[in-house]
């Protein structure tokens, strides 16, 4: 009776307090109508498909990897991997912007998980179709999930399967419990705000619509339901899992759900490394205020071990 009771002053209160429309400020703001991902006006600098139209056979037999960023993010969040590979001229690196995802609010707001992971879908099918032999997927994040529900789905039968995949701070739970209550107090709330470190601006939404969260709770509680049942991998495709063993975004549990509804085509088990970090997605620091030594030891140590695994 108690709880009942909270819930409803609470709602009481979100109503009476809460404006569901937020104050963007268009010049400064991902949110607006002026900033846009780069991506957007420069395909070519992001996407391999894009920059490489008509591969040699000598590029077509290079690894590929196509990375995913995460929920209210954009191709920011992968750029350092990026430029490894463009410094090391080993691997390629195809950085997908999530649909709906480094446009405005609008955009955010209307499109649903299924259009997040239309991207990655477009940009695999694009570099198979063009005969990439050697392509990998990373995801951080949300885009981990939206890469799990590719094999669990079995978008890879008709196409040349993955190679590998990698998971950075995979989001199966969220840290954050009271996310789960979005369907009751979103459409009261209208939206969240998220505080952004002085480097972060424009390149993450500063408002969350409680329509893109519920797309969110939707696509994990999707992942969570397909794990319990198994998921199997593609011959031939490895899967590593890389998590902080603190993150305020993403339960760790998440990791564990994966480890245990995971497994290769000949039924052993995925490879796991919980990483001595407290980062949501310890794999960007860029645009953080602040950053330790072992912060960049484990950054640089799992994109070591990516390269070394698509290069072995």
């Amino acid at each position: 009776m108690i709880t009942r009771y909270f819930y409803i002053i609470l709602t009481i209160i979100l109503f009476i307090g809460c404006n569901p429309t937020p104050e963007i400020d268009n010049a400064t703001m991902l949110d607006g109508d002026q900033i846009f991902d780069a991506s957007l006006d420069n395909p070519a600098d992001y996407l391999i498909s894009a920059s490489i139209p008509n591969p040699t056979d000598t590029e077509k037999n290079k690894p590929v990897i196509i990375c995913a960023h995460g929920y209210s993010a954009s191709t920011f969040e992968w750029d350092e991997f990026r430029e490894i590979a463009e410094s090391k001229q080993t691997f390629y690196v195809s950085q997908v912007l999530l649909g709906g995802h480094g446009r405005d609010y609008t955009a955010f707001k209307v499109a649903t998980w299924e259009n997040w992971q239309q991207s990655i879908k477009d940009e695999y099918k694009k570099l198979s179709d063009k005969g990439f032999r050697n392509i990998y997927l990373a995801g951080s994040s949300t885009g981990a999930p939206l890469i799990v529900n590719m094999v669990s789905s079995g978008y890879f039968d008709n196409f040349i399967k993955p190679k590998g995949i990698y998971l950075i701070d995979p989001i199966v739970v969220s840290s954050n419990k009271t996310l789960t209550m979005v369907g009751l107090l979103g459409p009261i709330l209208g939206y969240t705000t998220s505080v952004l470190e002085s480097g972060e601006a424009g390149k993450w939404y500063v408002y969350r619509p409680q329509e893109s969260l519920k797309q969110l709770m939707e696509l994990i509680d999707l992942t969570r339901k397909n794990l319990q049942t198994g998921i199997v991998l593609s011959i031939g495709t490895e899967l590593k899992i890389y998590k902080s063993k603190i993150d305020a975004t993403a339960d760790p549990v998440s990791a564990v759900l994966l480890y245990k509804g995971l497994k290769t085509a000949d039924g052993e088990n995925v490879d796991i490394e919980m990483v001595n970090s407290d980062i949501h997605v310890f794999t960007r620091l860029r645009g953080r205020n602040t950053t330790t030594a072992k912060d960049t030891l484990n950054q640089q140590a799992a994109f070591a071990d990516m390269e070394m695994r698509m290069l072995d």
